[in-house]
């Protein structure tokens, strides 16, 4: 909890985690409204996973400007443009008139998203190297807030505010507003140039070693994204939920857990280490997912609590064990798995569009299921190679 109190007693640490939490509690918000922008456009799953992946590719066009506009402006600046850039964007998605608009405006919130992940990580990590301190995890911990945040308060006002863009227009002014009186911590923090030694020294060779990172973080990743776009469509259209307000509450469930797993996921880490870390969380996600699969309500929801809880080590621990790599910077390895797994994350949402197309929502969620399983067996064998 070191970490956590470092955040709450200083205003430097708190300013970036607070944008971690920004970040979500715009999309948490955004999530309750997909059914029904889903419904006002009249579109299925799929067309609505086509929609989600004009999101994914904005955020994979900015994958390579990023670090351009950072090294041109300065982390801290790039952070505080983005975050508020973002947060006004997210209101285009509810109130266009049609289809084609939705994926337009999509694709430029995805290139905002991707601008402040990439902002707020590099801006973390930055004063973590340059105060000596960590506060990575517990800064992912406020992302998982912010999802409790937006989708959990807005689950509660969803029935008292009738336009979704209204109810858009309170969480982008709290956003931006808080963001704005928080910046002043970092906001002329540069951030520290390249090396270009190490910059020569990235290649395919060095970093075989985080395949195997790499594949775990795509799965466990995606299977967030999933579970932040899906959820609330999977308890309404599988589980048969008729309650806006209950029906909010699998996500809602999801990301408490994960966030309270990730503000003591340290201390854990430290006792017991990565990889068993990484199989108990797997293990705890699968016995989540039968939970969701029995189609009862309170099983249910209870369900989506134990993937959230499991999910929240596993994602910090790939990247400790990323920065430790032999071969490789640290950074080059938090990198390389940090991007496949938000590629996951960013791609899962329509794919199971399609696959509830082709059969039902419950498919997707048993291919979510397979993908926990995948993720343990992949880990069980990288512990025995580092053992032998």
């Amino acid at each position: 909890m070191n970490s956590l109190q470092l955040i709450l007693t200083k205003l430097r640490y708190f300013g970036p985690s607070w944008v971690f939490a920004s970040l979500n509690i715009i999309v948490g918000t955004w999530v309750l409204y997909i059914p029904g922008i889903k419904d006002k456009l009249n579109i299925d799953d799929a067309q609505l996973g086509i929609a989600l992946f004009c999101f994914a590719l904005g955020t994979l066009t900015m994958i390579p400007l990023s670090s351009i506009l950072i090294k041109k402006i300065g982390v801290g600046r790039v952070t505080l443009f983005a975050i508020i850039t973002f947060s006004m964007l997210f209101l285009v998605p509810v109130i266009v008139p049609n289809y084609i608009l939705l994926c337009i405006s999509l694709f430029f919130v995805g290139l905002s998203a991707c601008l402040t992940d990439v902002g707020m990580n590099a801006l973390v990590s930055c004063i973590e190297q340059e105060d000596e301190v960590h506060f990575m995890s517990a800064s992912h911990g406020f992302f998982s807030l912010g999802g409790v945040i937006g989708a959990g308060i807005g689950s509660i006002i969803i029935t008292y505010i009738e336009v979704p863009v209204i109810h858009m227009s309170f969480a982008v002014i709290f956003v931006v507003m808080t963001n704005l009186l928080t910046a002043r911590a970092f906001f002329g923090i540069a951030g520290k140039q390249e090396n270009k030694e190490v910059k020569r020294s990235y290649s395919l060779k060095s970093i075989r070693p985080l395949f195997g990172l790499t594949i775990i973080a795509f799965l466990i990743m995606g299977s967030e994204g999933a579970i932040e776009h899906w959820s609330k469509l999977y308890l309404q259209d599988v589980v048969a939920v008729t309650s806006e307000k209950i029906s909010g509450f699998g996500f809602v469930t999801f990301s408490a857990m994960m966030t309270l797993g990730r503000f003591f996921g340290d201390a854990i880490s430290k006792r017991f280490g990565s990889f068993t870390i990484i199989i108990g969380g797997c293990l705890i996600s699968i016995f989540g997912f039968f939970a969701i699969l029995s189609s009862q309500l309170v099983v249910t929801i209870s369900g989506f609590g134990f993937v959230g809880l499991g999910f929240s080590v596993i994602v910090p621990e790939l990247f400790r064990l990323a920065g430790k790599a032999k071969g490789i910077s640290a950074a080059q390895g938090i990198s390389f798995v940090a991007g496949f797994g938000y590629l996951g994350f960013l791609l899962s949402p329509p794919i199971l569009g399609f696959l509830s197309k082709i059969e039902s929502l419950r498919l997707s969620f048993i291919v979510l299921l397979m993908a926990a399983v995948i993720a343990m067996i992949i880990t069980f064998f990288l512990n025995r190679n580092k053992r032998e």
